[in-house]
């Protein structure tokens, strides 16, 4: 099997190029190298066998063009993206250019001279917008969607909200429309919180990975608390890199079901959390205390988002396997790692 991931060497993209080398799969990554980490992601998948590197930018037609007519992949894992809310503020023509143009150019290129290609994407929570309309109980660490006790399903309105939101947005639908235009075979996950090895997060991407650096910092004296947005009890559902690989080849072998699909991705109830829960956590495991500043919540921040799983359970087979608790002492030892290098 030949495989290409767009952003190959970020975090979602750098777990899949380290499961394709692994299977012996011809593996293609596509990469910029615009975020952090990127370089430290390709350094070390060099250790873990042999690859071909497309050092490209999905917004130049002609090279995503070059490349699908080179290598006629039989599945592109699609992660390459503008991934932070304030990037989109700051620069919303970047982000345009990145998730929605680059989508569309890709798509074109692989309609036009790769059909059979599959086409796996990273979309996102943010295309059903702030979900303000969903009644919220709030207890003494979170907020509960009462009506949702498994969680939100597809059947969400699209609300695209920030340029994020309708950049991703827009993406998620050509991909859909693709299928139903074309017949190229496309499948959209629509994320939620994800984290684990080979994240680089930062301030704006990556909350999971940034408070568990800011906890290890408090812990050796550096800072004594964290800043956050809102009240802390804004909830989601936390889903480890290495579940998430899983999805995407179990997706795969369950393409001719899934093809066509929208599915909303995450931990699920049993794995959600909110900040709170998430600082009670650190506190305990490290034996630290998090001051916490609060400033002003961000805009179109949900409140809740969690994933029901019950539609890729059911069209694929999957569910996720790791544990909050579990995938938490993961990172807290990969932060460990890259904080002492």
């Amino acid at each position: 099997m030949k495989i290409l991931i767009t952003g190959g060497l970020g975090f979602l993209g750098s777990n899949l190029s380290h499961e394709s080398i692994n299977r012996g799969y011809e593996t293609i990554i596509m990469d910029n190298f615009f975020r952090e980490g990127t370089t430290l992601n390709y350094n070390w998948l060099k250790e873990q066998g042999d690859f071909t590197l497309e050092n490209k930018d999905i917004r130049q037609w002609y090279d995503i063009e070059e490349m699908i007519k080179k290598y006629k992949p039989d599945v592109v894992f699609h992660t390459a993206g503008q991934v932070a809310m304030t990037t989109s503020l700051n620069n919303p023509r970047l982000d345009f250019e990145v998730n929605a143009l680059g989508t569309f150019n890709l798509l074109e290129a692989i309609r036009k001279y790769s059909p059979e290609t599959m086409v796996l994407f990273s979309s996102t929570n943010k295309v059903y917008g702030d979900l303000e309309y969903i009644k919220y109980v709030e207890k003494e660490t979170r907020y509960i969607a009462p009506d949702y006790p498994n969680g939100f399903d597809e059947n969400l309105c699209l609300d695209f909200h920030s340029p994020y939101g309708c950049s991703k947005g827009t993406a998620d639908q050509y991909l859909l429309d693709y299928n139903r235009m074309f017949g190229i075979k496309t499948v959209v996950f629509r994320h939620s919180s994800m984290y684990g090895g080979r994240q680089f997060a930062t301030y704006d991407q990556g909350w999971i990975g940034w408070f568990v650096k800011e906890a290890l910092r408090i812990k050796s004296g550096e800072i004594e608390g964290v800043e956050i947005h809102g009240n802390g009890k804004q909830v989601r559902d936390v889903l480890h890199a290495d579940d998430m690989v899983n999805l995407y080849f179990k997706t795969v072998e369950n393409i001719d079901k899934c093809a066509g699909e929208a599915f909303n991705i995450g931990g699920g109830m049993n794995n959600s959390l909110s900040l709170l829960e998430l600082f009670g956590f650190l506190e305990d495991e490290l034996s630290i205390n998090i001051n916490i500043n609060k400033k002003p919540w961000r805009c179109s921040d949900q409140k809740v988002f969690v994933a029901d799983v019950g539609k890729i359970n059911k069209y694929a087979g999957w569910k996720p396997k790791i544990s909050k608790e579990e995938g938490l002492r993961k990172m807290i030892k990969w932060c460990e790692e890259i904080l002492g290098e």
